[in-house]
């Protein structure tokens, strides 16, 4: 896979229209890791934090899939007749890895399922990353080869007014977590500015308060 159509090492070599779509994987990848960094150390007194932090992450890519399921997949079909034998592909993919997430979430519900959410957390996290990279060498040769700008432009507005209040609200500070600064001013750039500012202070704080008990438990 040529390094240019990979996030795992960050977004800078990708084109810069995609590095919005690209820092979802990369926050995909991060909060799998912690997750499997808290997972040894939680406790009865520390599982409801976790918990509501990782029904964030899940709804994050509940609607990220659907959202390539529904929109960008039928979207690249239409524009790249040769998608289709990718498209199958990564709907096994994203099979697999829905069932992953289902076993962390199960063990997050039991009170008898700490002991097993460690092996979970690091089941999802290996299926992701194997996916991720699998789908980013795939798709990122069609968005950056297949598409122009503006037909790229116009599927990421229909994929972002499909996400749901919950995830919204979420998605701009879970997306620049960690994130280069200089990525942060550029994605930032495509942002309307009441938007913008929202994220930057209070979408900030509230996001803030769910993920700090999870670097605790790191």
């Amino acid at each position: 896979m040529h390094p240019a159509m990979s996030s795992e090492n960050g977004v800078h070599t990708l084109p810069e229209h995609l590095q919005a779509f690209a820092l979802m994987h990369v926050g995909m990848r991060r909060d799998a890791r912690r997750l499997v960094d808290a997972a040894p150390n939680v406790t009865p007194g520390t599982a409801s934090a976790l918990n509501s932090w990782w029904r964030q992450l899940h709804d994050v890519i509940d609607w990220h899939h659907r959202s390539e399921d529904d929109v960008l997949w039928p979207s690249l079909r239409a524009l790249v007749p040769e998608f289709g034998a990718i498209e199958r592909e990564m709907l096994h993919d994203h099979s697999a890895l829905e069932e992953s997430m289902a076993q962390v979430s199960a063990n997050m519900r039991r009170s008898t399922g700490m002991a097993a959410l460690a092996p979970a957390a690091h089941r999802f996290h290996q299926i992701l990353v194997d996916h991720l990279r699998h789908e980013e060498a795939a798709i990122f040769p069609v968005l950056a080869g297949n598409l122009t700008i503006a037909q790229y432009t116009s599927i990421e507005q229909r994929i972002i007014g499909s996400a749901p209040p919950r995830v919204m609200s979420y998605l701009q500070p879970w997306m620049f977590d960690e994130a280069d600064p200089s990525v942060t001013r550029q994605v930032g750039a495509g942002i309307p500015t009441p938007l913008r500012l929202l994220g930057n202070t209070l979408l900030r704080i509230r996001y803030q308060r769910t993920v700090d008990p999870v670097l605790a438990l790191r």
